[in-house]
């Protein structure tokens, strides 16, 4: 495997500064170190491009097979152009209010804009390279061929003719700019050619703007009849020009693409929160231009034009080698065959305790969570014989009086969501909180809701103020002379698409006092309710904080020399301040901490008299790790808990979360050798050290190669192969 590489190891190219925190006034007086030094906090949105870095270095992986490079280099851009439609977006409204709202890192958003900038140049020139002197020729020995215009043979040629007449011309609008016409809108993260014109006859120019249709129709256009040759289709346009303007000299064009400022903001005080938020997602398409891709080779005078009518400065311009938008590469991941330039497929498994019997007959899913806790881990684990059936189950059971779900970001033909409906058709209370605001999904939200209320589903959106980030169901079943309630809690949405490829763990579970406090959960979730005193769980914005600080506390307490405690955490995202200073407090007082965070990293480890005893990693590979769990290992009995919150600010303070215990010996068991397999990944995770810097781990000599995700898969399927064998 690669080693980290050059761009994470420049000082320049870092988030932080050289530590030094706390230095003693004289030698013989230690000064205790400031925990709110702005020097031990890394800032969120460089962090956060070490993230999608490491995402790069997957792509340039030659141990990762050919086509999931190229899906890699697809998620790269496509993660960066959300980090700029949101995050880059917000630093420049910062900027241009006057605003001086810093982190714990005290970088300004101006600072900020400026280093992100500086970086992506240098990465953007990494991810071409990768695609156009690795992958490209790489895919063509094995037959794929990505083929610029000047390429293709004469019958591709002919092809492509005939394409560009019968589908692409068709779709084509040329709009010439000036001359007392409105310079067009251009959508969010469009293609377009702009082209200067000559016309010979008056010998005047005038710049004209050609949108590239790939939404219509696809970016990498398909030669032939095998479906391995490709061609984009804006060199296509560019080299028909004459078509679009007949009688007019081409004097110059080149391709350009915006991304706009999509972030939103609307009252909870709505009088209609629907149609509020349905509003301003149409409102979202004309945000303010963040930043403009532009061709390198593209004219002076051209992009003056583009910067005047966009209204932004030479410092949001990028000038682009290449391809612009290497997100559509996914038009080419998805070629039929090549399986052997592709991982290895995984077949998801029916877990140990939901697995048929020898009567063949359907596992009822309630009979099983009453024998115990059922802890799942997907996508090893099948979503579908797991979630699905549990709700299935709940649906066609009549003896279940009352399903609830939770709704932040699920699929188009969500299973679970269209159960509701045929609950209520069946006479069942069906109750689903819809979160509206979920970016990027608020219109299929939208229209999720508008169904549900259509078929008679109760439908609430949620808190005033607060997003509702919640993973859970709830169904109440008669038994005997009362009502049992069964819960799912889980750390990653209900979409079984998403569910093949993020890691998440669910658990399933009929603890009474568990689901008296979903119950209550849900109630303040529909009825606006001052929420009781949760007995189990913990739920932000009004414990959660407080109990991660609290358990702390305790592992701090606890540890002795002949008695160690330990903290293990695994989340996306480890920004609060407070929860950070926590940690920093917990490694000067000796205990042992491990952190997996996936993503954004404001802790600074490795100091020394602060953060020595606290090791950060990151694992990034085949399916995005998306599951979090906290662990407090002081005493017999380790307090172990899963849930939908990272330990940000946005998460403690500004969403409804839910996290949860585990304390089923088995299911504690489980996320225990997790967690063990996690910190001696050795081949898929990268350690960051104390100067910012985040290194790609290797064997060492003699050391077993260690991958996370791939020893899961054989321990789920070897488990799963087990429990058959004893019921054949």
């Amino acid at each position: 495997m690669e080693e980290a590489l050059t761009t994470e190891n420049d000082p320049e190219a870092q988030n932080g500064t050289a530590v030094s925190v706390g230095e003693a006034p004289d030698a013989d007086v230690a000064a205790a170190p400031d925990l709110e030094d702005t020097s031990l906090y890394f800032n969120r949105e460089l962090s956060w491009l070490d993230f999608n870095e490491r995402v790069l270095q997957l792509a340039e992986d030659t141990d990762v097979p050919l086509l999931e490079r190229m899906r890699f280099c697809a998620i790269y851009e496509d993660n960066l152009d959300e980090f700029y439609m949101v995050r880059i977006a917000g630093m420049h409204d910062q900027v241009e209010a006057n605003l001086d709202a810093r982190g714990a890192d005290a970088v300004s958003a101006r600072e900020v804009i400026e280093r992100v900038q500086e970086r992506a140049v240098k990465l953007r020139k990494r991810l071409r390279e990768c695609f156009e002197h690795d992958l490209r020729p790489g895919l063509a020995e094995h037959g794929i061929r990505i083929l610029d215009l000047s390429e293709a043979s004469a019958s591709e040629h002919e092809d492509l003719d005939r394409l560009f007449k019968d589908q692409v011309f068709p779709a084509l609008t040329p709009l010439v700019i000036g001359r007392g016409r409105p310079f067009p809108y251009i959508s969010n993260l469009s293609l377009s050619l702009v082209v200067l014109l000559r016309n010979p006859e008056k010998d005047e120019e005038v710049v004209a703007r050609v949108k590239v249709p790939k939404e219509l129709l696809r970016r990498f256009l398909s030669v032939g009849d095998d479906d391995t040759t490709f061609v984009p289709i804006e060199q296509l346009i560019a080299d028909n020009l004459e078509e679009l303007f007949p009688g007019m000299e081409i004097v110059h064009h080149s391709l350009f693409r915006v991304t706009r400022d999509t972030d939103y903001d609307v009252s909870d005080e709505a009088a209609d929160l629907l149609q509020a938020v349905e509003e301003e997602v149409r409102r979202r398409r004309f945000g303010e231009v963040v930043r403009l891709e532009v061709s390198s080779d593209m004219e002076p005078r051209l992009r003056d034009v583009l910067i005047d009518a966009l209204k932004i400065t030479d410092g949001q311009v990028y000038d682009i080698e290449g391809l612009i938008g290497l997100d559509d590469l996914n038009d080419i991941v998805d070629v039929p065959g090549h399986g052997d330039l592709r991982y290895a497929p995984w077949n998801r498994v029916t877990p140990p305790q939901l697995q048929q019997g020898q009567t063949q007959r359907e596992v009822n899913v309630f009979e099983a969570i009453r024998e115990g806790d059922i802890l799942v881990h997907h996508p090893y684990d099948s979503y579908a014989t797991s979630v699905e059936r549990f709700v299935t189950q709940a649906v066609e059971d009549p003896n279940v009086l009352a399903i609830k779900e939770t709704v932040y970001r699920t699929s188009s033909d969500s299973p679970l969501v269209t159960g509701l409906i045929e609950a209520t058709e069946r006479g069942k209370q069906a109750v689903c909180l819809v979160e509206l605001k979920a970016r990027f999904d608020e219109s299929a939200n939208i229209g999720w809701a508008r169904s549900l209320e259509e078929a008679g589903v109760h439908v609430v959106y949620g808190i005033p103020g607060l997003k509702t980030h919640v993973k859970c169901v709830l169904v109440a079943r008669r038994e005997g002379e009362g009502v049992r309630n069964y819960v799912h809690i889980g750390t990653g949405n209900y979409n079984e698409k998403t569910a093949r490829h993020y890691t998440d763990i669910g658990l399933f579970t009929a603890n009474e006092r568990i689901g008296e406090d979903i119950a209550e959960m849900f109630n303040y979730l529909t009825g606006y309710a001052r929420p009781k005193e949760y007995d189990k769980v913990m739920v932000a914005p009004f414990t959660l904080r407080d109990g991660i600080l609290e358990h702390i506390d305790r592992a701090i307490e606890a540890h002795s020399p002949e008695s160690p405690a330990r903290i293990r955490m695994k989340m996306n995202s480890l920004l609060d301040p407070t929860c950070i200073r926590a940690l920093y407090k917990a490694s000067q007082a000796g205990v042992d901490v491990q952190l997996n965070v996936r993503g954004i990293c404001g802790l600074r480890p490795g100091v020394p008299g602060v953060s020595e005893n606290i090791r950060v990693v990151s694992i990034v590979g085949r399916f995005l790790e998306h599951s979090r769990i906290y662990s407090f290992e002081c005493g017999e009995e380790p307090s172990v808990w899963i849930g939908s919150a990272d330990l940000m600010p946005r998460n403690l303070y500004k969403r409804v979360e839910l996290v949860a215990p585990v304390e089923d010996e088995t299911g504690r068991d489980q996320l225990s050798d997790v967690l063990d397999r996690t910190f001696a990944d050795n081949t898929s995770s990268w350690e960051l050290g104390s100067d910012g810097a985040w290194t790609r781990l290797e064997p060492r000599d003699g050391e077993e190669p260690r991958n996370l995700q791939d020893e899961m898969m054989r321990l789920h399927s070897s488990q799963a192969e087990a429990a058959a064998s004893q019921v054949a």
